[in-house]
């Protein structure tokens, strides 16, 4: 699997590029801004991108949605429940990031899709709590978890359809049955594992 993390923004999100080494077909994870930097990013690992996926709908993973969109024409796939934060400015908070460009999304994901790019398979689960439309994707042995799931921490949940409860409940539900050798690449700072989190992580004792 060829992966390549970028921090981009002022929010110092992580943005993903993930790809099969055979086929270079890949993904874009949560292209939150700096999209020339992106952009320059694919071209360097000669990826052909399938699909956009956000994580979630905040200003700091969608911001560049548009650019990466119209540079690679691949479609642009959100949760069900996010979908309108990438029409409305005041739900993915863009109105306190300047000037940016939404972008409607393509498709609407929901629990259990598989998204398919070359040899890779992306397993979507739900898991809200951060926002009630947030995913994390399950490739090979890595986890995507957007802004659930961070290293020693997890999500905030005191933004517009957060839930304390529920990101506990997914994290616990979704994320900690996997094997403790799982990567977890979180949407913010380093990437950790599920066996470190779940023996670490002061939220989930």
């Amino acid at each position: 699997m060829i992966l390549r993390v970028l921090e981009v923004g002022a929010f110092a999100a992580n943005c993903y590029l993930v790809a099969c080494p055979d086929t270079r077909e890949g993904v874009v994870i949560d292209p939150g801004a700096e999209g020339p930097q992106i952009l320059r990013a694919v071209e360097d690992e000669d990826i052909q991108v399938k699909f956009i996926i956000n994580t979630h709908g905040h200003v700091d993973h969608v911001g560049a949605n548009a650019d990466v969109r119209e540079a690679t024409g691949a479609p642009l796939l959100i949760h069900r429940e996010d979908g309108e934060m990438c029409r409305k400015p005041h739900a993915s908070l863009s109105v306190f990031a300047g000037k940016v460009k939404l972008a409607e999304p393509d498709r609407l994901l929901e629990e259990g899709d598989v998204l398919e790019a070359g040899s890779l398979s992306f397993q979507v689960l739900h898991t809200p709590g951060h926002t009630r439309g947030g995913i994390s994707l399950k490739v090979d042995n890595a986890i995507f978890t957007g802004d659930t799931l961070f290293a020693g921490s997890i999500g905030r949940t005191d933004l517009p359809g957060g839930s304390y409860r529920q990101i506990i409940a997914s994290i616990k539900e979704k994320i900690l049955p996997f094997p403790p050798g799982t990567l977890v690449y979180p949407g913010h700072g380093p990437a950790t594992t599920v066996g470190e989190e779940k023996e670490t992580n002061p939220f989930l004792r």
